[in-house]
């Protein structure tokens, strides 16, 4: 066999891994690519998440609020009326407590207040026997929130993993392609192995990354 035979068979060969490399890294890519776009989405959607538990969030720290507000008010009559000596009215306001008030009332009544060594709060409010739904129901929610951003941000950096695949893939494209263009051997041999280590480095971190496919 004759060097010219050597160098066409050799030339074959190579042009068969840089084909091979070309197909691959090209599918590879396009998959990393679509991989991206679809943990974005993923991003997308759980952002949306997030603003609807903030708005709930919102929306149950308000009503605890007010309800507070109402205990406030009707607590402080309860003690204008209570103090005056009016027994009937102080029961009008007794009887209009709200169930979640009642409680922490009770409680706050059981240390006698207007005893010289009592050692009650000021205000029923400082106890914890005092507890709103809705308050509770806002700090879930924020928590679950808080949660949900979390994702959020986790799916965004999968996606941007995935675009830096794209890019060391698109290398070795590049160093597969531009190796067919090289007439000398080792030149030609050297841009090859580079697109092949770029190649499989990238499709080895690649492989344990999670994947999404819902649409």
């Amino acid at each position: 066999m004759t060097s010219h035979e050597d160098e066409a068979r050799r030339r074959s060969h190579f042009e068969v891994v840089a084909t091979v490399l070309l197909a691959f890294a090209a599918v590879a890519a396009a998959w990393s690519g679509y991989q991206a776009a679809r943990w974005n989405g993923e991003a997308t959607k759980a952002s949306s998440q997030v603003n609807a538990l903030r708005i709930d969030a919102a929306r149950s720290q308000g009503l605890a609020e007010g309800q507070t507000q109402v205990d406030i008010a009707t607590f402080f009559e309860w003690v204008d009326a209570d103090i005056a000596g009016d027994a009937e009215l102080a029961q009008f306001y007794d009887d209009r407590f709200r169930a979640e008030f009642r409680p922490a009332f009770d409680a706050w009544l059981a240390m006698a207040p207007a005893g010289d060594a009592t050692e009650a709060p000021g205000t029923p409010f400082a106890l914890d026997e005092y507890r709103l739904a809705a308050a509770d129901a806002a700090t879930g929610l924020d928590a679950e929130a808080e949660a949900t951003a979390a994702i959020v941000r986790r799916n965004l950096q999968r996606s941007a993993n995935y675009v830096l695949a794209v890019v060391l893939f698109s290398v070795a494209l590049f160093f597969a392609g531009i190796s067919t263009k090289m007439s000398g051997a080792g030149p030609r041999t050297a841009l090859l192995a580079c697109g092949c280590v770029a190649f499989l480095g990238t499709a080895i971190w690649i492989a344990t990354s999670p994947i999404v496919l819902s649409i």
